[in-house]
């Protein structure tokens, strides 16, 4: 017991000489580091991350000269994108979507291919924009993922049935605008799955003050970048040219009678409520003669479970086999790994647009009869090889072909935005943002 008492009243006494001392040093202001500003299920979100993001940001709004919404605005727009993305990398990781090291080297190595430069020029020129090249990777990454994703989850359950395209191309001949391009940009109030009559109102609220602030001379940009709930918000709403077909209903409409520089009303969908501006409007010209390609291919798929080099080496080694007099029919019919191998892997008569531009590039270099070296696409790896080619007039299959691109590309735009709506709402998400 002494023991004890003696070895308390020496940690009691040491205690206070460090007190003492203590208090005759001048008081250091303690400066906070970082801090965490948004939960995102089991993830977080921290201050560094949101001011990177946002500096990217502010840095690519000033290079296309789009006016700055104010800081706090522009702070909460690309926190809720960050959240967005966040809780669509959770969900794809949840359900084994991956994409390994070899894949994003492949990635990079055909972004620098496509730049005419080598991938260490490429890195230099990212660093030298203050971008480690670490990072560039990571959200490169995310990028790949979230775009497959999307294909996985919305792009490949859109159908599209006959009677439609009829309904479709019926309804265009009684329009004047079929064969413009419009240049749009565009905001969305997003409106949250089951919302309530108060939730209603108070984004309806909003999208007309909105309209309200265009209207009186405001710059569609800077609304856009400040309030708009769309993925293309920080580019000031931008959307581009697109042609009047591909347009959705409500868009179509919506535009079809106005001039350059006008806006839409409010318009409502099931994503919420939009307001469209009309930047230019130009006559489109489609010509009727195509150059058609017959042609197959044998495939190899890349997965989580097929890595990158496992699939190239195998390409390579069909790719020995049909340089050296092998029957592509019958390679591809034992090994391609897509759906045309019953078929010898023969894919038809294809025009341009009909595959990924990866494989068309290639493929619009080969002469009839030549094998084309390994290709790489979003698909895997192939080999292609160019039976014959003609010109066709395809003035009605063109037509028909556009109209069924336009449709899935309407259904596919309104389902991503219902999709991620939905996920967005089923995730747990706590902002911290006013917390000092």
């Amino acid at each position: 017991m002494r023991t004890i008492t003696t070895a308390f009243c020496l940690l009691f006494a040491m205690a206070f000489a460090h007190c003492a001392q203590a208090q005759d040093r001048p008081r250091t202001k303690i400066v906070l580091l970082d801090r965490i500003i948004a939960v995102v299920n089991d993830q977080v979100i921290t201050r560094r991350d949101l001011d990177e993001r946002v500096s990217g940001v502010l840095s690519r709004m000033r290079e296309q000269g789009t006016p700055l919404p104010p800081s706090d605005v522009l702070e909460r727009q690309v926190l809720e994108r960050m959240i967005q993305t966040r809780v669509q990398l959770q969900y794809a990781s949840d359900t084994g979507l991956r994409v390994d090291d070899a894949a994003l080297d492949s990635t990079i190595s055909r972004i620098a291919a496509n730049n005419k430069i080598t991938v260490q020029e490429m890195r230099s020129a990212i660093e030298k924009d203050g971008i480690p090249f670490a990072k560039y990777r990571d959200d490169l990454r995310d990028e790949i993922i979230t775009a497959r994703l999307r294909e996985r989850e919305v792009d490949s359950r859109i159908q599209v049935a006959d009677s439609e395209v009829d309904n479709f191309l019926n309804t265009l001949q009684q329009q004047e605008s079929r064969s413009e391009e419009f240049n749009l940009s565009h905001v969305l109030i997003r409106v949250p799955e089951q919302a309530s009559p108060e939730q209603l109102q108070d984004r309806r609220k909003r999208a007309e003050a909105a309209l309200a602030q265009i209207k009186n001379g405001a710059d569609f940009r800077q609304i856009a970048a400040g309030v708009s709930d769309a993925p293309d918000a920080v580019q000031g709403g931008l959307m581009g040219w697109r042609e009047f077909v591909q347009l959705p209903t409500l868009f179509g409409d919506g535009v079809k009678a106005l001039k350059p520089g006008e806006v839409t009303p409010v318009l409502r969908s099931a994503a919420g409520f939009h307001i469209i501006r009309v930047n230019d409007r130009r006559g489109h010209v489609e010509s009727a003669m195509v150059t058609q390609t017959r042609a197959r291919h044998i495939l190899i798929k890349t997965s989580e479970l097929v890595s990158e080099n496992e699939a190239k080496e195998r390409i390579l080694k069909l790719l020995e086999r049909v340089e050296n007099k092998a029957d592509f029919a019958e390679v591809a019919r034992l090994q391609s790994e897509d759906t045309s191998a019953t078929k010898g892997g023969d894919l038809g008569w294809l025009s341009p647009g009909d595959t990924v531009p990866e494989f068309e590039r290639a493929m619009d270099a080969l002469k009839p009869g030549q094998i084309s070296g390994a290709v790489r696409s979003p698909f895997g790896w192939h080999i292609i090889q160019v039976v014959e080619r003609r010109s066709e007039d395809m003035s009605q299959q063109q037509q028909r072909l556009r109209a069924r691109q336009a449709l899935r590309e309407q259904k596919s735009e309104e389902a991503y935005l219902e999709w991620t709506r939905q996920l967005r709402d089923s995730a747990f998400v706590d902002i911290r943002l006013e917390e000092k």
